[in-house]
């Protein structure tokens, strides 16, 4: 049987790495590390209060380790976001403010979350999306961008995992309107294979979808693993529910579609500025949204349309729940369970008919609030939760504590060990995050900066005119302010109100104090 050049190379690359990486000391075995990102995922799940939500693996996991119910990513689109927390740095600091950024290409010489790893003796593994789909940072892994065979085609080595159907028919739409649209603009988004309809429900083995298939490949992938003497560190990036929703059947027909509650605040926030909502244009590549209006228009979605959507966006979380709880038997069945630590966490949230959109890219925290479950070997307060504030960018300093390896001292995030040990002790007063509203997704054609903070009682946001080739922010342009308590989803912007002027103070003077300021003591 042939070798692809790809896996080649890859095979190379990952014996060269492996000789040149730090062996552990001897006779001290360090935990194993399986870091599952499940891509677009906001808190539906059971073990976060969903009362809808099938996932009983996940809240297995969370029954077993620790959940965090408030954690804040710092920036809602997933390349920024991922770049943040797998640098321990905040955007401004990487600089990768929107989808096109690449940190690698920003500074070279970035040690990444697996590259430190893989300095202190861990050999590193990268399976799905962890960096941002096929940006892989092949410099972060001993063995990178590991793909189910069927898929290693080359004119689908720059196509991401989530736009694979199972009906013949629209795969071959999919590639007569992708030859169209790389005529128009050769390099895009997805390399022009996001098109397609917005769900599908094909009646298949969980496998016969890509992120069932590469979790049969992250299984073979653990026994092989399992028998070195080196620990590991495997990235494990689930694509659902990313859009489209399309998986097996049986996890649709989970849910009765009338018992799926529509958006509780389908209207943009009252006294919103006009620039604070995104185009939704990641919904528009699909078939039939290719006319949907900004959300700060007059557009409504038709409520049969928000209920499918809603139904196969939770499907797709079942359906990776489903997949997790089979890796999981398989690490069990093979002797690795004890000894991994095992975190689980989602890039960004997902309005699901929120603020009358579909997507992320706001600074509203129905897209900055994801879930983190963490489960760890002697792991002290199993099933515990906490509700006071963390961030994704806290995984790294945070890891490496458990890991027992050293924490990199430029680290912008805060380790979350102490709150384990102590889940009711007082933690950071605040969370910082950020959005660039770029000119072709802005009501109002304009760019701006909004940067976020949310405390345990408010959400203050301010928006700024934003230079992207300098980096600086300009003019002040708006502002808004939530009370978390009294409206939780987010209805109302009160920056404006009578008697909310020393809030409003208190907190910009926070706001530019920074996460420095907000560390728990």
């Amino acid at each position: 049987m042939k070798t692809s050049y790809t896996t080649y190379l890859f095979t190379l690359l990952s014996v060269l790495s492996l000789n040149a990486c730090k062996r552990p000391a001897q006779g001290k075995v360090k935990p194993n590390i399986l870091f599952i990102s499940i891509d677009d995922l906001r808190p539906t799940l059971g073990a976060y209060g969903d009362p809808v939500a099938v996932t009983p693996n996940i809240d297995r996991l969370a029954s077993e380790g620790m959940t965090f119910r408030k954690t804040f990513a710092q920036l809602a689109v997933c390349a920024p976001s991922r770049a943040s927390l797998m640098t321990g740095l905040r955007p401004d600091s990487t600089r990768v403010w929107h989808l096109g950024d690449k940190f690698r290409v920003i500074n070279p010489n970035t040690v990444t979350m697996p590259q430190h790893f893989a300095q202190h003796g861990y050999h590193t593994v990268n399976i799905g999306k962890i960096f941002h789909n096929y940006m892989p940072d092949s410099i972060s892994w001993h063995e990178p961008d590991l793909r189910p065979t069927r898929y290693l085609r080359k004119d689908w080595l720059n196509r991401d995992g989530e736009t694979f159907y199972i009906s013949e028919e629209i795969s071959h739409s999919q590639a007569i309107k992708r030859d169209s649209l790389l005529k128009l603009v050769p390099k895009r988004y997805a390399d022009g294979w996001n098109t397609g309809p917005a769900w599908e429900m094909a009646e298949v083995h969980d496998t016969m979808y890509y992120d069932g298939s590469q979790n049969e490949l992250a299984k073979h992938t653990l026994s092989r693993l399992a028998k070195n003497k080196m620990p590991f560190f495997m990235g494990l990036g689930y694509f659902r529910p990313h859009l489209p929703f399309a998986v097996p059947k049986k996890y649709w027909d989970l849910y009765n579609p009338t018992e799926i509650p529509l958006a509780p605040n389908p209207r943009v926030p009252e006294n919103a500025p006009g620039f604070t909502m995104n185009s939704m244009y990641e919904l528009r590549h699909y078939d039939g949204f290719n006319g949907i209006g900004h959300p700060q228009s007059s557009y409504r979605m038709r409520e049969d349309t928000s209920r499918i959507l809603k139904h196969g966006y939770y499907a797709s979380v079942s359906y990776v729940d489903a997949l997790l709880g089979s890796l999981i038997d398989h690490m069990k069945k093979i002797g690795i369970y004890e000894n991994t630590i095992i975190i689980v966490w989602g890039d960004h949230g997902w309005k699901l008919g929120d603020h009358n959109s579909w997507g992320k890219m706001t600074n509203y925290n129905v897209d900055l609030q994801v879930p983190m479950i963490i489960r760890f070997p002697n792991q002290m307060n199993r099933g515990a939760q906490t509700f006071e504030i963390t961030e994704l960018v806290d995984m790294f300093p945070s890891l490496c504590e458990i890991a027992g390896i050293e924490v990199p001292d430029y680290m912008q995030g805060t380790s979350f060990v102490p709150l384990i040990k102590d889940p009711k002790r007082s933690w950071k007063n605040a969370a910082f995050s950020q959005f660039h509203r770029r000119p072709q997704e802005s009501a109002d054609g304009k760019r701006y900066m909004g940067y976020s903070i949310n405390t345990r009682k408010y959400h203050y946001i301010e928006w700024y005119a934003w230079d992207p080739q300098k980096g600086h922010r300009g003019e002040k342009k708006g502002a808004e302010l939530y009370d978390s308590l009294e409206d939780p989803h987010e209805t109302v912007n009160i920056a404006s109100d009578p008697g909310m002027d020393r809030v409003v103070r208190n907190l910009s003077d926070q706001l530019a104090r920074g996460w420095r300021s907000a560390r728990p003591i």
